[in-house]
C-alpha cells in the first residue's frame, strides 16, 4: 500500500482532530432570545459523557413565568426526569415533575401536576414507537 505525499498529513490531522474531538471539554450551551408576543425564552444546557441537565425559564409579556430543569441519561433507553413550575400573571402557581424512559421499542412517561389549590393530578402512559 502506497501513500502519497499529501494523504499522510489528512489522515494525520482528522487523527489528531478526533483525539481532540473526544477529549474535549464537556458541552455546554446557554443562550437567551426575544419571543413572538414580547416574551424571553432562556435555556441552559451542560453534558457530562451520557448525564446532560438543563434549565429553561420563559417569561411572558404579561409577567407570567415558566421554569423547568431536567435531567437525562443517554442509553440503549433514554431516562429523563423533569420539574417545572409556572406562575400565572395573577401569582396563581402550579407545578409538576415528570419521568420518561425512551427505548428502541416503547415510550413509558409518569408524572403529576399540582394546581393552585392544592389540586393534585397523576398521569402517565406506555406507547409503542
Amino acid at each position: 500500500m502506497r501513500f502519497s505525499a499529501t494523504t499522510v498529513p489528512v489522515r494525520l490531522c482528522l487523527a489528531v482532530l478526533g483525539l481532540v474531538a473526544t477529549a474535549g471539554v464537556a458541552p455546554a450551551a446557554e443562550w437567551t432570545r426575544g419571543t413572538v408576543h414580547g416574551g424571553q425564552l432562556s435555556r441552559h444546557v451542560t453534558g457530562d459523557g451520557l448525564v446532560y441537565s438543563g434549565q429553561t425559564t420563559r417569561v411572558g409579556p404579561n409577567g407570567g413565568t415558566y421554569t423547568s430543569s431536567a435531567t437525562c441519561l443517554n442509553g440503549v433507553v433514554d431516562r429523563c426526569r423533569r420539574s417545572y413550575t409556572a406562575i400565572g400573571p395573577a401569582g396563581r402557581t402550579y407545578s409538576g415533575e415528570r419521568a420518561s424512559a425512551r427505548g428502541p421499542f416503547r415510550v413509558r412517561s409518569v408524572g403529576r401536576i399540582t394546581g393552585p389549590d392544592g389540586g393534585v393530578a397523576v398521569g402517565g402512559h406506555r406507547r409503542w414507537r
